[in-house]
């Protein structure tokens, strides 16, 4: 059989697959995307945005709760888990049918099936040869990993099934207080479960900034989780009606047992070793910084290759690495620059290094740190205890890191991010005017504390 010639086929239609599909597109390039599952990839179907759905509902049920606070009575609000679930499918079919109608709208070919690489430098799918003239896209995103000791099955579940459970459990158990982990617990704790969280090392969201873990902490007791830091699950057994296991010494069960401990590379099947692609010392595809990788035409992004597994850094890799085929010269990513943003409540959102990062490596650190109760709009819209911190190279005044935990965190940060990458430093944030009564103005502050004259403080 005759194989098929595009002049770009991507693996994937996730948002890195899928965003590359398009700008492949629109760069005169003709494109097909071979999708397995269903368009959209896991990151629309049963992660990112299921994700934020649910939490959404549970932000609305906290808001109702604390509504005497501002002067408003009403009663205890009930919780149709049926119904929030019927949104959650509700916003996935609008959200991935978008995606389908973009890609029809620039000329995509979708084409289902499992693909892999072959040695010839094609791709297989199916009885199908598919024929790439200028490049291939591997998208094809990460897969769960079991803890040590335990395996997937019965009620021993990852986020994806976490975020689709058909009844509310009365009790739930995180193993991973990553930001995953910290999502799906906040959650659930406020929609009415029981839940533990548990993370082997000594704080929660320990990629974050020591004193964001502390404030975020703070967050997830007051919501009533149960949180065992420096702790390890073992003994996982999974029954019908629940799921035992024991942390130290003690024996817990639940309903059911989330692990969101961390993800690999799906590559299983997509023919690595025949196409003679390498990968780093971590499982990951190698690239460089036009995400080529080791097999001339071939190129990989998102989850598969280094830097941070997020939705938004995966369609920049694959907007460069679409120019790339197309004949253009990209600037590549910097990878500390792309915001973090973590759904939780209290919200987190950060960027590049820590101030014990920016300490390590031996920069001459300023830091800025104010509670949102420091500006006026923290006590207008009822939230105090958040905070904002920024550390900088007190020498040439640059922004080294943000961090931010609170309401809005995840969008207060993209602030900061614009400032560093338009080669503003916090001296520069200090003396821009900020809007009046509100969160951002915390930022502003955090900039005026690391230059040394905090107004509101």
């Amino acid at each position: 059989m005759a194989s098929e010639t595009f002049d770009c086929i991507v693996i994937g239609s996730g948002p890195g697959g899928y965003v590359a599909a398009i700008r492949a597109a629109q760069l005169g390039l003709s494109t097909a995307v071979v999708e397995k599952d269903a368009i959209g990839g896991r990151c629309l179907n049963v992660a990112c945005i299921p994700a934020k759905a649910m939490l959404r509902s549970a932000d609305l049920l906290s808001e109702i709760r604390e509504a005497g606070e501002f002067g408003i009575t009403v009663g205890e609000p009930t919780l149709d888990f049926g119904a929030v679930n019927d949104r959650r499918r509700t916003v996935i079919e609008t959200l991935t049918g978008g995606v389908g109608m973009l890609l029809k709208k620039n000329k995509v070919e979708v084409i289902e099936g499992s693909a892999a690489l072959t040695a010839e430098g094609h791709v297989q799918v199916g009885e199908r040869t598919l024929e790439a003239t200028k490049g291939i896209i591997v998208a094809t995103g990460s897969v769960k990993r079991p803890i040590p000791g335990t395996e997937f099955g019965g009620r021993v579940i990852g986020t994806e099934e976490a975020w689709a459970l058909e009844a509310l459990p009365a009790k739930l158990a995180v193993v991973g207080a990553g930001a995953s982990g910290a999502e799906i617990a906040s959650a659930y704790a406020r929609f009415g479960s029981q839940v533990q969280l548990f993370e082997g090392l000594d704080r929660v969201l320990p990629s974050e900034d020591a004193d964001i873990s502390k404030v975020a902490a703070r967050g997830f007791k007051k919501q009533g989780i149960d949180v065992h830091t420096a702790t390890f699950v073992g003994d996982v057994q999974s029954t019908d009606a629940g799921v035992s296991f024991t942390y130290g010494e003690t024996q817990g069960e639940a309903d059911w047992l989330v692990i969101a401990a961390g993800r690999g590379p799906d590559v299983e099947g997509l023919g690595l070793d025949a196409a003679g692609i390498e990968l780093d010392e971590h499982g990951l595809i190698r690239v460089d910084g036009q995400l080529r990788t080791s097999r001339a035409g071939v190129f990989a992004i998102g989850d598969l290759v280094a830097g941070p597994a997020l939705a938004h850094k995966a369609s920049e890799e694959g907007v460069i690495a679409a120019e790339t085929i197309a004949g253009h010269d990209p600037r590549p990513l910097d990878y500390p620059d792309i915001p973090r943003a973590t759904f939780c409540t209290p919200n987190v959102g950060s960027m590049g290094l820590t101030e014990a990062q920016a300490k390590e490596r031996g920069f001459d650190v300023a830091v800025g740190k104010v509670p949102y109760g420091a500006v006026g709009a923290g006590t207008v819209y009822g939230d105090r205890t958040g905070m904002v911190k920024l550390v900088g190279d007190r020498t040439y005044g640059e922004i080294l890191g943000a961090h931010i935990v609170g309401a809005k965190a995840t969008d207060l940060i993209q602030e900061v991010v614009n400032a560093k990458l338009l080669e503003g430093g916090y001296p520069e944030l200090a003396t821009m005017i900020h809007g009046h009564p509100t969160m951002s103005e915390a930022i502003l502050e955090a900039a005026r504390a690391a230059d040394g004259w905090l107004i509101h403080g």
